[in-house]
């Protein structure tokens, strides 16, 4: 297998040599080129031919939010990982540069540069630009995966599932595709939303009110112990898995720093397993693009309770790990285009919302 060219983009050489380091320990990375601004970084990416950038946000002259403008421009699918700082300046700026079309971000240590923190580091950014290396390098007909995997059919004249509730999970490419998707979905969507994206903690909050600025729906942070209402959204705190449950006649959020599962708190397995105990088969269950299986085993626990799951495709993903391994487990119903979710979201939604006020009638 050829190795992976990564461009390496900071103004600091000490910088630039650890990442240097970190990267060429592993026999899949190669280093393809330095760049300590952005200017150098314009002059230096066509002869460098790399498969991923490494991009600081915090450099002199051309910032990395405007070199990140400037290579898209030129190179609009090649992956570039941002450095963030776990900083609020540097979450706002690390959510300016996902909208602007950075790939992922990794987090720099906020205090400290032990062995332990920088190893975490290393892994973090080797598991990043090997998934998203590879996604760009596959084939389209990468996957023998059937689109719509077997599933359980309803009985002639039965129909699906009321959905009182709509459970998100996303990563990578997370916040790009969750922006679009509730640009499409009506202020008056008749249930709640609840929504684990991997981001850590501070992201969150600032994730939560740039949707909120959307002027869709109410977006909040999970809180422990909110009750959650019809046509608002509440995302999981970043190191916090969020659940929901219900207490008398209301259903209520809950946090917890439990164990990491899929090496994930929040992780979208936990708030889906928690959703299927508390709405039993009147379940929407949504996984976007991102790395790895989280939600995978939620899915599962989703459908057994007779809930409704669905997934973005691989073409429309970052990164189809995700959803690739929710169809692969067979669980999914249907895959969908990014395009295509929030309008099938709310054409299953008020369906179900039509037929049960006809009922009531």
């Amino acid at each position: 297998m050829t190795p992976f060219r990564v461009f390496i983009v900071d103004d600091s050489a000490v910088v630039r040599a650890v990442i240097s380091t970190m990267l060429s320990s592993d026999p899949e990375i190669t280093i393809a080129g330095f760049a300590a601004n952005g200017f150098q970084t314009m002059d230096r990416l066509p002869e460098a031919r790399p498969d991923l950038v490494t991009l600081d946000i915090e450099m002199p002259g051309m910032n990395g939010l405007e070199t990140l403008v400037e290579i898209r421009k030129i190179y609009p699918k090649l992956p570039v990982i941002m450095f963030s700082s776990l900083t609020e300046r540097g979450a706002t700026a690390t959510l300016d540069a996902l909208a602007r079309g950075a790939s992922d971000y990794v987090t720099k240590p906020s205090g400290g540069t032990s062995a332990r923190t920088q190893e975490r580091l290393r892994e973090d950014l080797l598991r990043k630009i090997k998934s998203l290396c590879a996604a760009r390098t596959l084939l389209p007909s990468r996957t023998s995966l059937p689109l719509s995997p077997p599933q359980p059919r309803l009985v002639a004249g039965e129909q699906p599932p009321r959905v009182d509730v709509v459970a998100i999970g996303a990563s990578i490419g997370g916040p790009c595709a969750l922006t679009a998707l509730l640009q499409q979905i009506p202020p008056d969507f008749p249930v709640p939303i609840v929504v684990v994206q991997h981001m850590p903690p501070v992201f969150t909050r600032l994730f939560a009110e740039r949707l909120h600025g959307l002027g869709r729906l109410k977006v909040h942070e999970g809180r422990d112990g909110v009750r959650i209402f019809p046509g608002q959204l509440w995302i999981a705190p970043g190191d916090w898995h969020m659940t929901v449950a219900r207490v008398g006649g209301e259903v209520v959020l809950a946090l917890n720093q439990g164990a990491q599962e899929n090496s994930c708190r929040p992780a979208v397995d936990v708030l889906f397993r928690s959703v299927a105990v508390s709405y039993k088969a009147n379940v929407l269950a949504i996984v976007l693009t991102g790395m790895g299986a989280d939600g995978t085993l939620g899915c599962a626990s989703i459908r057994e309770a007779g809930g409704q799951v669905i997934v973005q495709d691989e073409e429309s993903s970052v990164v189809w790990g995700m959803p690739g391994s929710v169809v692969a487990a067979q669980v999914a119903a249907d895959v969908y285009p990014l395009h295509r979710i929030a309008a099938e979201m709310v054409r299953r939604v008020s369906a179900q919302s039509a037929l049960a006020h006809a009922a009531q009638a």
